[in-house]
């Protein structure tokens, strides 16, 4: 049984989200200033996303562009670490513009600048969204040496397959993870919503952020097959779609974020409770009750958390978490006024609870304003 000042202290952190969402103010650009806590990233998906970089870059430089980011170069090895979307998009444009390459030099060469836009253009005039991958797989296939791009029909599935051209080539494991997210982004992007994916597998083994893969690749995914791969229902890529260059620009500007952070509406079960809380922040966030808002019962709840390795009070936890992080990073509030607003009734136990979280004192994640990208 959960003590009771715990209970107390859940309820004044979701009373205090829900009035902190509610009193949510739009800036000049109609946009909001502030939103519920998004779910932040491992560092383990930092450290693979410059595995590019630390190829070509010195050390020192490697850190400063993590400090541009409004990352402390010291989180980087830090078990348990995280950081924001935000965070995590900025680095990787950052590193883009730094080395000249749009997928940070994760392939055998690099894909210059204007890549990602003149690969939207060609897909434009498509009648399909089949056609437009079809041509997907073909642009890459020019740019590309040591894997070749593959879509295949059967059974009215469409797989796209990421084949390597010489039995040594050895994966990697951020740009396996790239390549399946841009498929997906940007066949989702064409039709103006999240497509569903029927089954997605990896030509590496399991890695050690395996749960994370939840926020990122929902539906079954695989490790240790022969190739990467992406299905989709053949209905799904039938469809048509109107997109305009203007429309494409802006995707592109604001790339990679729309394209590897994809939100669905058909998450796994860790992600629809995380939902709940998050969208009814001042009902009872009791087990049972969000169960029945699920429409199952407790211990089937319980039970399908448990099948993706979390818990309930998981998800809590990491609720409270995300918002820890984000208020660190992106005000100027004190650490006093963050432990109550995530729920805590002193500011030693958040302390505590922080350290068991990420590893690090809320203080580590502290940094000046983000610069300007060059």
């Amino acid at each position: 049984m959960i003590p009771s000042h715990r209970n107390c202290s859940l309820r004044l952190f979701y009373c205090t989200l829900r009035q902190f969402c509610q009193n949510l103010k739009d800036d000049r650009d109609g946009n909001l200033i502030m939103r519920t806590p998004r779910p932040t990233i491992a560092m383990s998906f930092v450290q693979n996303l410059l595995m590019g970089a630390t190829r070509l870059l010195a050390p020192d430089t490697i850190d400063d562009l993590l400090r541009q980011a409004g990352i402390a170069p010291r989180l980087l090895k830090q078990r348990g670490a995280r950081v924001t979307r935000e965070q995590f998009v900025r680095l990787y444009q950052i590193i883009a513009l730094s080395i000249g390459d749009e997928m940070l030099g994760l392939w055998s060469r690099p894909i210059r600048a204007g890549t990602l836009k003149y690969l939207g253009l060609s897909l434009l005039d498509a009648p399909s969204v089949l056609v437009a991958m079809y041509r997907f797989t073909r642009f890459w296939n020019l740019l590309l040496d040591d894997y070749a791009l593959q879509l295949s029909r059967h059974n009215q599935l469409v797989t796209i397959a990421l084949r390597p051209l010489s039995s040594v080539t050895a994966p990697t494991i951020f740009g396996h993870e790239l390549m399946i997210k841009l498929i997906h982004g940007v066949a989702s992007w064409l039709v103006g919503r999240e497509l569903p994916m029927e089954t997605v597998g990896f030509g590496f083994a399991r890695p050690a952020h395996f749960m994370e893969y939840a926020q990122l690749f929902p539906g079954p995914v695989s490790f240790d097959q022969s190739c990467t791969s992406v299905s989709f229902t053949e209905q799904v890529l039938r469809q048509g779609f109107h997109r305009t260059k203007v429309e494409l620009l802006k995707f592109v500007k604001r790339a990679p974020d729309d394209w590897i952070f994809v939100a669905f509406d058909h998450g796994p079960t860790r992600t629809r409770v995380r939902d709940h809380l998050l969208a009814h922040s001042g009902a009872d966030q009791s087990l049972d009750a969000v169960a029945a808002a699920l429409f199952m019962s407790g211990r089937s709840l319980s039970r399908g958390l448990a099948l993706e390795g979390g818990t309930f009070q998981k998800i809590k936890d990491e609720i409270r978490r995300d918002l820890a992080i984000e208020r660190l990073v992106k005000t100027d509030e004190s650490i006093d006024q963050i432990a109550a607003l995530a729920g805590f009734d002193n500011t030693p136990a958040f302390h505590r609870a922080f350290r068991a979280w990420t590893g690090s004192t809320p203080g580590a994640y502290r940094r000046p304003a983000l610069l300007p990208v060059p």
